[in-house]
């Protein structure tokens, strides 16, 4: 196994990834060499076009692997974002919310947002309510610096408001006047959770987390979705993505590896068509959250453990002993297939090298180009058998895609070829 590569993977990952795929949200342009484009509405007159475009944009990219015919998974046209973020500007005695343009050239242009058609209906119903119940109350308004929402397919949403001032128990006292009447937003399932924050202060109304419902495969699993922590934005995409995955690797049947598998996303839609899943992941409370779904989902061949991979891989070939693994029989696990998940710089070169020593790899990702950059090294050991487009951000150029691969018959796994290697040089001293 490559250690420093997954080193490298376990820094990149866990502060990248949030970063990579938060950030890209309202862009137009995949390149990195213009400025990001603010997108405030959706556009469901262009989407035929523009999907057409990502289509064949993705198809002349992959052609030299002579990959099977593309899945394209389409996304809603409209209120398809679970997630927004919005800073508030103070005008006089009013206050709006803002979001910044910085495709224009001449710096960075404040705009002032009412609505927003790209996230849910309930993001748009509970903007207005906030803004109204704060507008009218200094209490709430004052020194009100930024409100993030975060919503559900199964109707349960969360509020955050952030201040730059001490939250008092006046401000407490109003939080939970705001919160009853957010409970009444027609797209609401009646549970609303609103978070006060400012430094090194917090206070919850009544807690931090919302629960989603995803429906794979015409199964309903239950996820529990914290707040600040990554979720797919395009909850209506994630549900293709996750009955994608699990349609590819219906035909695996030992044991699945997950690197940093986060809040149990995809290790509780796949753990049905394995054995064994293991997963790892180093952040202490996205365990905790990925434990309590396996637990919500009744998933007991699927375990979530709190280390590196370079840990998790040491202990697999028998070189250390770790407590938190002391569960996993190692003589029992065989770990056939992989699923990678990176952020957009793709995998680094020792990483791709560790690719080569699994029958099967889901690779997702967040950018086509990087991910076209892995498959050519590892061309002469895998073949793509199913290649999908998942159009998480309509109307940008930005694209996630799938592939699911398999080792070529007569491919050997670098282990192999090492062992040949020393077996034939060997065989050549003998002779000499």
């Amino acid at each position: 196994m490559h250690l420093r590569g997954l080193q490298r993977l376990t820094r990149t990952i866990t502060f990248s990834v949030v970063t990579a795929r938060t950030a890209r949200c309202f862009c137009t342009s995949s390149l990195g060499t213009m400025p990001p484009k603010l997108l405030l509405a959706a556009r469901p007159e262009t989407y035929e076009q523009q999907i057409g475009e990502k289509r064949k944009r993705i198809e002349n990219l992959f052609a030299t692997f002579d990959p099977p015919e593309l899945q394209v998974f389409e996304s809603e046209r409209e209120n398809y974002r679970m997630r927004s973020e919005f800073r508030v500007w103070h005008e006089g005695n009013q206050c709006d919310y803002i979001m910044f343009d910085k495709s224009e050239g001449n710096g960075v242009k404040k705009v002032k947002v009412k609505h927003f058609s790209v996230g849910s209906l309930l993001i748009n119903e509970l903007m207005t309510l906030v803004m109204d119940f704060v507008q009218p109350r200094p209490t709430m308004k004052q020194k009100l610096y930024q409100v993030n929402f975060h919503t559900t397919l199964s109707g349960e949403a969360m509020v955050t408001i952030i201040y730059h001032k001490k939250l008092t128990a006046e401000w407490k006292t109003a939080a939970e006047e705001l919160r009853s009447l957010l409970t009444s937003a027609p797209s609401s399932s009646g549970i609303v959770q609103v978070i006060g924050r400012s430094r090194k202060q917090k206070i919850e109304l009544f807690t931090s987390h919302v629960d989603e419902v995803m429906t794979v495969a015409g199964k309903r699993l239950h996820y529990r979705q914290v707040e600040g922590a990554f979720s797919q934005p395009n909850g209506g995409m994630c549900q293709h993505m996750l009955t994608w995955a699990l349609e590819a690797t219906l035909s695996c049947e030992t044991d699945l590896l997950e690197l940093y598998c986060g809040n149990g996303n995809f290790t509780v839609a796949l753990a049905q068509n394995f054995r064994q899943v293991i997963g790892t992941e180093v952040s202490k409370a996205s365990v905790a959250v990925a434990q309590h779904n396996l637990q919500k989902n009744h998933i007991s061949n699927a375990k979530v453990f709190r280390v590196s991979s370079e840990e998790f891989t040491e202990a697999w070939k028998g070189n250390t002993q770790l407590h938190r693994l002391e569960s996993v029989d190692f003589q029992t696990l065989k770990l056939d297939t992989l699923l990678v998940d990176p952020p957009r710089a793709g995998l680094d070169d020792e990483t791709v090298q560790l690719l080569k020593e699994f029958k099967q790899i889901v690779y997702v990702s967040c950018n086509p180009e990087t991910l076209h950059d892995n498959l050519l090294k590892v061309a002469d050991t895998h073949k793509i058998k199913k290649l999908a487009l998942f159009d998480q951000f309509p109307y940008t150029d930005h694209i996630e895609c799938g592939v699911f691969l398999e080792r070529i018959a007569q491919a050997d796994t670098p282990k192999q070829a090492s062992t040949q290697a020393e077996h034939s040089s060997g065989q050549q001293q003998t002779t000499l």
